[in-house]
């Protein structure tokens, strides 16, 4: 469904991320871990359009999309939620969730795809005339999740959904993660947490200094002794 091939991008000059290739097979959940600032935000960037690449190709369902516009890239069906939620924060949650349909045409499609999300979250039925920059944290990061869907995503670029949760919180998310990979939900994952990972995941890409250092199952990640402590200090 997706393919990276050897691509290398960065930022005025200085190189990011350095002859990286993942696949990712429809239905799937695929997650990159690695260290702290080397490159994962920056693979995500490039797949969704936001910067450029110098070299490589990225190709979605056949079709080559490094190059083209973020709208473009979105309008194929392949949408970006960011670390930091980027919301609308005068706007209501409804009316968040209202951008995130902008691509359908059908009033009946939106409130279709309104009802899935809050079904999934239910607490943003419960605050849907709330403005945004009143939610708590949570609540945003589902906000986010559910704006993405509402655009019918072939699949879903997730960065570090967890990131500055509470525990509790944390636990809501991934278990919406793992409801909507289960309903059929192409998704690929920027994750910290590898412990998360290694039990959500189809498949793990390990990113260190810009290069797909290693890639396997999670069970076969956890049984790797010196990965786990050198590159993950477990």
């Amino acid at each position: 469904m997706l393919s990276v091939s050897n691509i290398s991008a960065g930022y005025g000059g200085r190189p990011v991320v350095r002859d990286a290739s993942l696949e990712i097979s429809k239905g799937s959940l695929v997650t990159i871990i690695g260290p702290n600032g080397h490159g994962k935000t920056t693979l995500l960037r490039c797949i969704s359009g936001i910067i450029g690449v110098d070299s490589g190709s990225v190709s979605f369902d056949g079709v080559r999309i490094d190059g083209l516009r973020v709208d473009e890239v979105v309008q194929l069906g392949v949408v970006h939620i960011p670390q930091g939620d980027m919301l609308f924060p005068e706007m209501t949650v409804d009316e968040n969730l209202l951008m995130g349909g902008y691509l359908i045409n059908s009033d009946s499609q939106v409130d279709q795809r309104r009802g899935q999300v809050l079904d999934l979250f239910p607490k943003l039925g419960e605050r849907k005339d709330q403005i945004a920059n009143t939610l708590s944290g949570g609540e945003r990061r589902m906000l986010a999740i559910g704006r993405g869907l509402m655009t019918g995503a072939k699949i879903l670029l997730m960065d570090e959904p967890s990131l500055g949760l509470a525990p509790v919180v944390i636990e809501q998310i991934f278990e919406s993660i793992r409801t909507l990979n289960k309903e059929g939900q192409t998704i690929l994952l920027v994750e910290e947490n590898v412990s998360r990972a290694i039990n959500l995941s189809d498949h793990i890409y390990l990113l260190d200094e810009g290069q797909i250092t290693w890639d396997g199952s999670g069970d076969e990640l956890s049984k790797n002794d010196q990965l786990m402590e050198v590159y993950l200090g477990i």
